[in-house]
């Protein structure tokens, strides 16, 4: 078993250290607010540490799951950064979804402090990390990604390396552009099929059968159909990916029409007050004036 640290204990973080700690390894883990690294611990043993450094000291693995590119930077570097903390040939593995250029910033601070670096960000919300069925799509070397991958499958249904450094941010890149897309689609269909007088529940049981099938239409056209928003992935961070996938896009030349209208979309959304409402709120938006 494995010595390692875990950074963040969100609600996709907290469940992949629990895994972590489960499967018989040494976690020690760091959280910006201490009350629930201590809440943590006290529920799954372990240790927590007061710095990123400290809980990164004597880890040959070291996991975080943050907020944004700004959080990121301040668990990995500076005097309290795990980076510091870390001996020469301990691998970081990063399981937030933030920019290429950040990726591509801490991964060459890593090579030249000697360390490995995975860029691994996940889909499948909050219950793929309570259930440990992530999907992991990872950028990095093959030989620090063989390292990291049996911890990493501890809470994973799939876990592959698609390239090097920053090809697992890319990679969800193209997954938040699909949900976007895929997300409106049926939020259209739904409302269209309630002002039409079906029954929206008996429809998507045929057509989730054929073509139209999608995890977002199996797992979210009831909860739409009920106005319930508290499911899954916030608007609030849903925006801030795809604010990334926009910039990315335009670094690269590409056009992404689809998800420019849908980011716009869950704006509104936010100025309705859903920001903390799910992604599948978007039928929301469309009911307005009903």
């Amino acid at each position: 078993m494995a010595k390692l640290a875990y950074l963040g204990l969100g609600v996709m973080g907290a469940p992949m250290a629990r895994h972590l700690a489960a499967a018989g390894h040494d976690v020690c883990v760091y959280n910006r607010t201490t009350a629930r690294a201590e809440a943590w611990v006290a529920e799954h043993g372990h240790r927590h540490a007061a710095t990123p450094r400290e809980a990164a000291e004597g880890a040959g693995i070291v996991l975080a799951c943050v907020g944004n590119d700004d959080d990121l930077r301040s668990v990995c570097l500076g005097g309290d950064g795990a980076f510091a903390g870390m001996a020469r040939g301990a691998v970081f593995v990063d399981h937030t979804t933030v920019s290429a250029q950040v990726t591509r910033e801490l991964s060459a601070a890593a090579r030249a402090a000697g360390l490995g670096y995975i860029d691994a960000p996940v889909s499948g919300g909050q219950a793929g990390a309570e259930n440990g069925v992530l999907s992991i799509m990872c950028g990095g070397s093959e030989e620090d990604f063989a390292r990291a991958e049996p911890v990493m499958a501890t809470y994973a249904r799939i876990c592959r390396r698609l390239g090097d450094s920053g090809a697992g941010q890319i990679a969800k890149m193209m997954n938040q552009i699909c949900i976007a897309g895929l997300v409106q689609g049926l939020a259209e269909a739904l409302h269209f099929g309630e002002r039409a007088g079906m029954d929206g529940r008996a429809v998507v049981e045929v057509i989730s059968q054929g073509a139209a099938g999608s995890w977002q239409m199996a797992n979210r056209h009831g909860t739409m159909l009920d106005g319930q928003f508290e499911h899954g992935f916030a608007v609030d961070w849903m925006r801030k990916d795809l604010g990334i996938c926009l910039r990315a896009a335009e670094e690269q030349g590409v056009a992404l029409p689809v998800t420019a209208l849908v980011d716009q979309f869950y704006a509104e959304v936010q100025a309705m007050g859903g920001g903390r409402w799910d992604t599948s709120s978007l039928i929301a938006r469309l009911r307005r004036f009903d």
